[in-house]
């Protein structure tokens, strides 16, 4: 029997990834809040370009409210998560990874999921990462991971260059709550290219601050 590729593990199943974006677009998300405004700031995605994008993670809400703003139905592309190992356990894994999900160890990824991500942004999908690493339900400003500018950076070898959309999302209580409002909104991209001089360091705050600049402008639109 012919081993599945990597790629082909990760492929997303049509006839789920209908289902799901069906029943959470159509239906869950539409009973739950009672309003979700989209901010787009004049932000449109540059034509042809390789995009990466860097969202704030307040709640498990965030993928779908994210998918509404830039799923399939609006860009005529999916969403493709990078999500930590513990996302891809049990049934909710087996159906995260048939709608293209992927997993990746924080502390030691394995280079062969670094490729497909490589991968992924050089044939200008939409990769979502969440630059906190975690939810960080609160907003406190965490020192974000390192991986996605080492990712972006890859990734200028095969492509010209990329753009990183830092992404904040909000909801009208801490814990989003049933008939709740829920806001995105899109910040200033950033552009990474071969030349890039940036530290880790120094990308990490602008891209830190440009995403919280996108949550407070978010949080003012879920009247907090």
């Amino acid at each position: 029997m012919k081993k599945k590729s990597f790629d082909t593990h990760f492929s997303i199943n049509p006839f789920l990834g209908f289902l799901a974006m069906f029943f959470t677009q159509d239906i869950v998300i539409k009973l739950f809040f009672s309003e979700i405004k989209i901010i787009n700031n004049g932000f449109s995605i540059p034509k042809n370009a390789s995009i990466v994008l860097a969202p704030t993670h307040r709640s498990r809400w965030d993928g779908l409210i994210l998918t509404k703003a830039m799923g399939r139905r609006v860009t005529k592309k999916d969403c493709r998560f990078m999500v930590t190992k513990s996302e891809m356990q049990g049934i909710q894994g087996w159906f995260l990874k048939r709608l293209g999900c992927f997993s990746i160890d924080q502390l030691t990824p394995s280079l062969s999921v670094l490729r497909y991500a490589v991968d992924l942004i050089v044939k200008k999908n939409q990769l979502v990462v969440f630059p906190e690493g975690k939810i960080n339900k609160y907003g406190k400003k965490l020192t974000l991971k390192e991986g996605l500018y080492r990712l972006a950076l890859l990734a200028t070898k095969k492509t010209n260059s990329i753009f990183i959309i830092p992404i904040g999302i909000a909801y009208s209580q801490i814990t989003p709550k049933i008939r709740g409002k829920a806001s995105l909104c899109f910040g200033e991209p950033l552009l990474v290219n071969r030349s890039q001089d940036l530290s880790i360091k120094d990308f990490n705050e602008i891209l830190n601050k440009k995403m919280h600049k996108a949550e407070k402008t978010a949080l003012e639109n879920v009247g907090r």
